[in-house]
């Protein structure tokens, strides 16, 4: 049988998850491809991978979307690292910039933008540098890893997921793997049992990649992110795809 073509996001918050991938025999069956969000949810799309860890924002998008396995990039409160950050409180914003590796967070901030904060701005795209782009009115969604430096530099920041919880009592899911096809149900147990591996040597993982960000690791594995795509979780994602629609 050919290789199965995955994709992962890049960032820390999937480590554990391809920590287990990487410790188990799936991964003599795979190829895998590692890169930001709107570039592994571009591969999926255009069918040059079979599944990936994408943003669910492009789930509708798909000809054929089949959710794969028990894991998830999720949230059951602040995630830390899918934030909008200001200078300025809320009240005083004019000026959002989406930030061009995201799918999911960018549509997520305009959702609570207009049904939770009622409120009216400018979207302008983000540069290479968006960290640049927060002064005076003018804030920005950033997301991942960049996230974390961002915490000490600004004044507000605006937890994304913790928002959505607070507006639909819900969990919020950023990313699950999806995909494009049918999969042989063999492969999906192996990689969804593969993905719990990952879960078991949260300790191992955070040993690996501690010193990256000024950011306690282990907590963001244990308290930030929730993994485990349950009933809840679920039912936020299809809430999240509701909302979608609805302002198509």
């Amino acid at each position: 049988m050919d290789k199965i073509k995955v994709g992962a996001v890049s960032y820390l918050n999937t480590k554990p998850l391809l920590y287990g991938i990487g410790h188990s025999d799936v991964r003599h069956e795979i190829v895998l491809t590692e890169d930001y969000p709107s570039n592994i949810a571009r591969l999926l799309l255009d069918g040059v991978i079979d599944v990936g860890l994408v943003p669910v924002a492009i789930i509708p998008l798909l000809p054929q979307a089949h959710i794969v396995g028990h894991y998830c990039i999720g949230a059951e409160g602040p995630v830390a690292s899918v934030c909008l950050f200001s200078q300025v409180p809320m009240s005083n914003i004019t000026t959002v910039v989406l930030d061009y590796q995201s799918r999911t967070s960018v549509q997520l901030v305009q959702i609570l933008l207009k049904y939770y904060w009622k409120k009216e701005v400018r979207i302008v795209p983000a540069n290479n540098n968006v960290a640049t782009q927060i002064n005076g009115t003018t804030a920005a969604v950033v997301i991942g890893d960049r996230a974390f430096a961002l915490h000490n530099s600004c004044k507000y920041c605006y937890d994304l997921a913790e928002a959505w919880v607070k507006f639909t009592h819900l969990p919020f899911v950023f990313a699950a793997w999806v995909a494009n096809k049918q999969l042989p149900e063999t492969f999906v147990q192996s990689f969804d049992a593969a993905n719990g591996l990952g879960l078991q040597h949260i300790a191992e993982v955070t040993n690996q990649y501690s010193g990256i960000v000024n950011y306690d690791l282990n907590y963001y594995y244990t308290h930030n992110i929730s993994y485990h795509l349950d009933k809840q979780k679920l039912a936020g994602l299809y809430l999240f795809l509701d909302y979608l629609k609805k302002d198509k």
